[in-house]
């Protein structure tokens, strides 16, 4: 197969937590970089699998490191969880939560509502308040049967004084206290990429995917035939970017990097 170039590329999406920052300091000055991406004539769509904000607070949170995008130009695993409950349930119902604002306010927008009363699903993903008492009703309800759905399967997160326990972690819990695998909807399902692709109006060959975790973002934007970069500013080491195959195409420190490496 032969290896594309940047000639071959025209859009990026971008994993956040480990790309673009680590919690709330940036990886780089994200301003340039974005200038840089837009000087190149490149889309850009921003996909994480952290449910924790709500698309208005990932702009804000952008905009305060000066960059400026559109809302369709963020995708989230809380977006991906809403599509998959809306199939089986258009109008919407009541539902378990373990997680954060972000993820309880998108499903609100979607009317699905926090609330024990006969929830059509358990819904799992980050929570910095997690308590033994949410472990026990998530725990009951899934045991009864209610569907048990995952954000996404990270098992840490990245932040300026290491890697702290992630949405994974709480799933790993979840999953010895029942014996019930979750249904993980985030990456590395594909339907975050397809989203982002189909929106941006480009299709796998054409689009890169920059990711900091092998196992989710690397591993889905393989099985849809797009080309990778791994940056090594989140959770994954160099010696453990070697021994993974297919090998990303590109490996590199960081985006800033990444970035000179494809345009210089």
């Amino acid at each position: 197969m032969k290896t594309p170039t940047s000639a071959d590329i025209e859009a990026l999406i971008l994993d956040m937590d480990g790309v673009l920052w680590r919690d709330d300091q940036p990886i780089g000055n994200l301003k340039a970089i974005f200038s840089q991406i837009q000087q190149q004539g490149w889309q850009v769509t921003l996909a994480t699998n952290n449910a924790t904000r709500s698309v208005e607070q990932y702009l804000k949170k952008l905009q305060g490191f000066g960059v400026s995008l559109n809302p369709d130009q963020i995708v989230n695993s809380a977006q991906a969880v809403v599509h998959y409950l809306a199939i089986n349930h258009p109008l919407g119902g009541n539902v378990y939560v373990i997680g954060e604002e972000g993820l309880l306010h998108t499903l609100a927008e979607y009317n699905f509502q926090h609330n024990l009363e006969n929830p059509v699903a358990v819904i799992v993903g980050m929570d910095r308040e997690l308590t033994y008492k949410k472990l026990r009703q998530a725990t009951l309800l899934i045991r009864a049967g209610i569907p048990f759905i995952g954000t996404n399967p990270d098992r840490t997160f990245p932040t300026p004084d290491g890697l702290v326990p992630g949405a994974g972690a709480i799933l790993a819990a979840l999953e010895a206290s029942t014996s019930i695998s979750p249904i993980i909807v985030g990456k590395p399902s594909p339907e975050m990429y397809m989203v982002a692709m189909d929106r941006m109006g480009i299709k796998p060959k054409a689009t890169l995917v920059v990711g900091d975790r092998l196992e989710t973002d690397i591993a889905g934007a393989q099985k849809l035939g797009c080309p990778t970069a791994l940056v090594l500013s989140g959770v994954t080491s160099w010696q453990a970017a070697q021994s993974w195959s297919p090998r990303p195409e590109w490996i590199e420190p960081d985006l800033a990097s990444l970035l000179n490496r494809l345009v210089g």
